[in-house]
């Protein structure tokens, strides 16, 4: 059995924890990371989408009225 006993969660507790956060977040480096440029159409081919699909698609007003 083990000797270590969990603590209660608390408001030091959580304090303790931000304060360790706060401590490790310059290692914590993350790289920059840039938006994707939008595909061409021209380059999308090879996609087909089932008439009941488009159907669907267009019936739903939220889709583009």
């Amino acid at each position: 059995m083990s000797k270590h006993t969990a603590l209660p969660e608390s408001e030091s507790s959580l304090a303790a924890l931000r304060g360790d956060c706060a401590r490790m977040a310059p290692h914590w480096t993350a790289a920059a990371k840039s938006a994707p440029a939008p595909a061409k159409p021209s380059l999308i081919n090879g996609v087909t989408v089932p008439p009941a699909s488009a159907r669907l698609i267009d019936a739903m007003s939220e889709y583009g009225d």
